[in-house]
């Protein structure tokens, strides 16, 4: 039952940012609510969440996070979540240091999307959500752009 339950915050979190024309039974062929759908903070592209990878021997965290300044500002400049569906929270431990980009391995999720993540904070930072198992894991970029110690372990909530 657990899993159906995550299956179903799982694609309810990918479908959040879809429009779609709402249809209700009985009530004729154009029927349309006059309530506008809520505003979802527009993901970044694809390639504003990527990275090449990090130079042969690196070995600090500066020189293994190869994102740019302006990318951390963008992936950072997202406001709170308003209309986006909560796939839940998680603890996260920094993954894969030479994985470039912003992203989130996670179990919340059975195929790539784009999603948020949010600290207690407030802060968040966009980020690619990926399928994943066992603990969650946030790329390097989104340690450093939520200025987090590398050692930390903090609980975020995923959208």
């Amino acid at each position: 039952m657990r899993m159906q339950a995550m299956a179903v915050m799982a694609a309810m979190g990918i479908l959040a940012g879809c429009a779609l024309p709402v249809s209700v039974p009985d009530s004729g062929p154009e029927y349309a609510p006059d309530v506008p759908p809520a505003e979802a903070p527009a993901p970044l592209a694809e390639a504003a969440l990527a990275a090449p990878p990090p130079a042969a021997g690196a070995r600090t965290a500066e020189a293994l996070d190869t994102t740019t300044e302006a990318q951390r500002a963008a992936a950072t400049a997202a406001p709170a979540p308003a209309g986006q569906a909560a796939l839940g929270k998680a603890s996260v431990s920094l993954g894969d240091p030479t994985a470039p980009g912003f992203w989130l391995k996670t179990v919340l999720v059975s195929a790539p999307a784009p999603g948020l993540v949010k600290l207690a904070s407030g802060q968040t930072v966009q980020v690619e959500l990926q399928p994943g198992s066992g603990t969650a894991q946030l790329s390097l970029a989104a340690y450093r752009a939520l200025g987090l110690s590398l050692t930390d372990l903090p609980e975020v909530e995923v959208f």
